[in-house]
C-alpha cells in the first residue's frame, strides 16, 4: 500500500475545500458601450445549454448529464429526474435545451444529448418530455424524436443547437463526427452527418423539406455540407436561421443555411488540417457550394450565438454574439442585413471559454462558461 505524504493530504484537503471560481462583478469598455459582467450562479459542471422559463428561472444542462433549475439569485437546483441517458465522453453528453412554443400550455422541452449505441458507437439524438411543476420537478413522457444516423464509434463532433423558427419547425445542427473515415459523409444525403434537419415536433418531417421527394435522400435534412455546428439562431427581421460552425485549423464558420444547399465541407474550407495540409480540394470555394458570411482564421472555436435585440445595451441593438471556445470570448459582428460588417473580440481577459449565449426576457445578455465550475453570466450596461 502506498501511503501519501502529509502534505500531499493536505494539498488534497485543500482542494477539496477550494472556494469555488472568483465570482465576476467587473465593467469593461467596449466598442459601443461601457459593460457590467457579473455571476448569476457557479458550480455548473460544463454547461451547455440555456433556456428561459416563463416563472423567471433558468435552465441549464450539464454535459455530464445533469438539468438542473438556477434561480435568479444563483441557487442551484438538485439534478432533474427522467432526462435520458447519455454518452458523456469527449465532447458528449447533454447538450442543448429548448422550450417548445407552446411551453406555458404544454410544458414540453426538447434536449439533445449523445445517445449510445452498440459496440462503442453512438450519434446525436433529440427527445422531448413534459416538465412537471413542483419543489422537485421531474421531466416525464420522454420520447425520442430524432436520432442521427448512422451511429459511430466517435466522441467529437455533435453539434447539437435547437432552435424553432415561427411556423413551429425545429432545427437540429448537426456534426459530422470528426474522423477522416467518415467525415465525408457530410456529403451524403442518405447520412445525417453534417446536416441540418429540420421537422415537426413530434419528429415527423415537413413536407415541403428540400429532399422529400428526393430518391436516396433523408427527407429530414434541410442543409448539407457542415462541419460541427454549435452555435444557432433565428434573425430577428427575417426569422432565417443563422449558425455558427467549428473549422479545422482555421475556417470557422457563420452561415445562413438555405433549403437544399451545400455548405462545402469538407470538400472546401478556409481551413487547414491540424497537421497543416490542405483539406480536400485546398481550396476555399467552389461552384454549387455556398460560402459563409463570415469566417474566422485562426479559430475562435464558435459556440453559442444569439441576436442582440433588448433595450439593457441600445448601442448594441442589431448586433449577432458568438462565444469563443479555442480563443475564449466572447465575439460581437456587425451586421448589415445580411452581410457581417465588423467583428469585435470582447472579454478575452477573463480567460473563460463561452459555450452559450442568450438574450435574457430582461433584455440582458447571458452567458454560459464551459469550466467544470462553470457559470451563468449576466452582461448589462454599466452606470
Amino acid at each position: 500500500m502506498i501511503r501519501r505524504s502529509a502534505f500531499a493530504l493536505a494539498l488534497a484537503l485543500a482542494a477539496a475545500l477550494a472556494v469555488p471560481a472568483f465570482a465576476l462583478d467587473r465593467t469593461f469598455a467596449t466598442e459601443k458601450a461601457k459593460i457590467r459582467v457579473e455571476t448569476v450562479a457557479q458550480g455548473l459542471d460544463h454547461p451547455w445549454g440555456l433556456a428561459f422559463l416563463p416563472d423567471g428561472n433558468f435552465l441549464v444542462t450539464g454535459r455530464p448529464g445533469f438539468l438542473r433549475i438556477v434561480t435568479p439569485e444563483g441557487k442551484i437546483g438538485d439534478a432533474i429526474y427522467g432526462v435520458p441517458q447519455v454518452d458523456a465522453r469527449g465532447q458528449g453528453g447533454l447538450l442543448d435545451v429548448a422550450l417548445d412554443p407552446d411551453f406555458a400550455e404544454n410544458r414540453l422541452i426538447y434536449l439533445s444529448y449523445a445517445e449510445k449505441g452498440e459496440n462503442g458507437k453512438n450519434g446525436t439524438a433529440v427527445a422531448r418530455g413534459r416538465l412537471t411543476e413542483s419543489l422537485s420537478p421531474q421531466l416525464r413522457n420522454v420520447e425520442v424524436i430524432f436520432r442521427q444516423q448512422p451511429k459511430l464509434p466517435s466522441t467529437l463532433h455533435f453539434g447539437s443547437r435547437l432552435v424553432f423558427d415561427r411556423e413551429g419547425h425545429l432545427f437540429i445542427a448537426l456534426g459530422e463526427r470528426s474522423k477522416s473515415e467518415f467525415r465525408g459523409q457530410a456529403q451524403d444525403l442518405s447520412s445525417h452527418l453534417g446536416k441540418i434537419i429540420r421537422i415537426w415536433p413530434d419528429g415527423t418531417v415537413p413536407a415541403d423539406n428540400p429532399f422529400v421527394n428526393k430518391e436516396g435522400a433523408l427527407p429530414e435534412i434541410w442543409s448539407w455540407g457542415h462541419r460541427n455546428q454549435q452555435g444557432a439562431a433565428l434573425h430577428p427581421e427575417t426569422g432565417k436561421l443563422w449558425t455558427s460552425e467549428h473549422g479545422p485549423r482555421g475556417g470557422d464558420e457563420v452561415n445562413i443555411p438555405e433549403p437544399g444547399k451545400n455548405y462545402g465541407w469538407p470538400v472546401v474550407t478556409y481551413g487547414t488540417e491540424y497537421s497543416g495540409l490542405p483539406v480536400g480540394e485546398g481550396e476555399s470555394a467552389a461552384p454549387g457550394m455556398e460560402e459563409p458570411v463570415h469566417y474566422w482564421v485562426p479559430s475562435i472555436g464558435p459556440s453559442g450565438m444569439a441576436f442582440y435585440t433588448g433595450d439593457v445595451i441600445p448601442e448594441w441593438k442589431g448586433s449577432l454574439f458568438v462565444g469563443g471556445l479555442a480563443r475564449p470570448g466572447l465575439y460581437r459582428l456587425s451586421l448589415d442585413g445580411g452581410k457581417v460588417t465588423g467583428d469585435e473580440p470582447m472579454l478575452k481577459d477573463l480567460g473563460l471559454r463561452i459555450r452559450d449565449v442568450r438574450q435574457g426576457p430582461d433584455g440582458a445578455l447571458y452567458l454560459l462558461t464551459d469550466e467544470e465550475d462553470g457559470q451563468l453570466l449576466r452582461i448589462v450596461k454599466a452606470e
